[in-house]
C-alpha cells in the first residue's frame, strides 16, 4: 500500500467487474498510483524527491522537498483532464476490448460525458496504445499497402480529383509489416500512413521494422524490387493465384478486411492527418489479441505514463504545431481563448492572426 489503504478486491476480469470496481472507493486511485510508481516510491514530478505526503482530503501528494502539490495524473495522458479516474479507466478498458472499436458517440453515452469530451479521450487512449518499441521482424514476414478513403464517386462532384474521379488517387495509402505467427507467439503487425506507394515511401520501412535476412512474401507491385540483396524475397501474383506454396499475404489481408470493418462500420469517416491514430488503435487489439481482457488493460495502461496529448495540438490541421486560420466553431472558440490570455503554445510560437 502507498499510503495506508485498506487490501484492495480482487481485480476486475470483465467490464461489468471493472466498472464497479474503479468506481468503489479509492481503488482507481490507488491502481493509477501503483503503475505511476510501481516501487511504491511516491516520486515528486517537480524536484523528483520521494519525501511525499498524501493529502486525503483532495486525493493528491505535498512534496515536502519543494512544496508542489501533484496528482497521480501528473506525466500521463490523462493529465488536466476533469474527467475522474472512475471514467477514464473503464473507456480505457472499453477500447482496448472492443474488437470493432468504439465510436466517441458511444462512449459519451456510457460515460454520461459529451461527445467531444469522448472524442479527445478516445485520442488521448490511441496514443497511449502506440506500440513504437516493438522489435524488428524476423522469421516470415508479410508486407502489403492499402487505400484508406471514401470512393469518388460518392464525393459531392466539387470535392472529387478533376484529373481522376476513381481508383485509389483520392485516398490515403496505409502500409502494413506482418510477422507471421510461429510456435512460441501470434502474428504481429506494424502499420504506418504512408505518402505514396513508390519505392523509396515502401522500402524505407521494411528496413527500418525487419531484420536483414528474413523472408518477405509481397504482391507483385514494382516498389517492392530491389529488397533481394538484404532480404529473401518472394513474390505471389495475384493474377494468376492468391497462394503459392507458403508464398502469399492473406495474414495483411485478413487484417485490412477487420482495419476497415472498424473504420467504415464504427468510425464512417476519418480523417486523413489522424488516420495514425486508428491505425495504432487496431493494431494493439490485434497484436494483443490472444491475451485476456484485462491483460490487454494492464498491457494497454502502462502506456500512458510519459505521454501527453493536448486539445490545440488535436485540433490543428493535419497536427501542425499552429491552428488553423479558419475552421470548426470549437476551434475558434479554443483561438479567442487563447488570445484573451496571450498564450503562445507549448513552444510552438504565437499564433497566427
Amino acid at each position: 500500500m502507498l499510503w495506508g489503504m485498506k487490501a484492495k478486491p480482487e481485480f476486475p476480469e470483465t467490464l461489468r467487474d471493472a466498472v464497479t470496481y474503479f468506481a468503489a472507493g479509492d481503488n482507481a486511485l490507488n491502481f493509477m498510483a501503483t503503475i505511476r510508481w510501481p516501487d511504491g516510491k511516491v516520486t515528486c514530478p517537480k524536484c523528483n524527491s520521494t519525501n511525499a505526503a498524501f493529502l486525503s482530503t483532495r486525493k493528491l501528494w505535498k512534496c515536502r522537498g519543494c512544496q508542489k502539490q501533484f496528482s497521480a495524473k501528473l506525466g500521463t495522458v490523462f493529465e488536466d483532464s476533469p474527467i475522474g479516474l472512475d471514467k477514464w479507466l473503464p473507456a480505457f478498458w472499453m477500447i482496448v476490448n472492443a474488437k470493432n472499436g468504439i465510436s466517441s458517440c458511444e462512449l459519451a453515452r456510457a460515460l454520461g460525458v459529451t461527445q467531444k469530451t469522448a472524442w479527445f479521450m478516445l485520442h488521448r487512449i490511441r496514443l497511449a496504445l502506440q506500440q513504437d518499441g516493438l522489435c524488428k521482424f524476423a522469421g516470415n514476414v508479410e508486407v502489403d499497402e492499402t487505400f484508406i478513403g471514401g470512393k469518388a464517386r460518392n464525393k459531392h462532384k466539387a470535392h472529387r480529383n478533376p484529373l481522376r474521379v476513381r481508383g485509389p488517387m483520392t485516398m490515403q495509402p496505409v502500409m502494413g509489416i506482418l510477422q507471421r505467427s510461429d510456435d512460441e507467439k501470434t502474428s504481429r503487425v506494424v502499420l504506418r500512413v504512408v505518402r505514396g506507394v513508390k519505392k523509396h515511401d515502401l522500402q524505407h520501412h521494411i528496413r527500418a521494422h525487419v531484420e536483414k535476412g528474413t523472408e518477405i512474401h509481397s504482391d507483385k507491385l514494382r516498389s517492392y524490387k530491389g529488397l533481394e540483396p538484404d532480404f529473401v524475397h518472394k513474390v505471389v501474383d495475384h493474377a494468376v493465384a492468391y497462394v503459392q506454396d507458403n508464398i502469399h499475404t492473406n495474414g495483411l489481408e485478413n487484417f485490412w478486411s477487420l482495419l476497415k470493418r472498424t473504420i467504415k462500420g464504427t468510425y464512417v469517416s476519418v480523417e486523413p492527418f489522424h488516420l495514425f491514430r486508428y491505425l495504432d488503435e487496431q493494431a494493439f487489439r490485434f497484436n494483443e489479441r490472444k491475451n485476456t481482457d484485462a491483460g490487454r488493460f494492464l498491457l494497454g495502461i502502462v502506456g500512458i505514463i510519459g505521454k501527453r496529448l493536448k486539445y490545440v495540438k488535436l485540433i490543428s490541421e493535419a497536427g501542425s504545431p499552429v491552428l488553423p486560420t479558419t475552421g470548426t466553431g470549437e476551434e475558434k472558440k479554443v483561438r479567442r481563448y487563447m488570445r484573451r490570455k496571450n498564450y503562445t503554445g507549448f513552444g510552438f510560437g504565437p499564433l497566427p492572426a
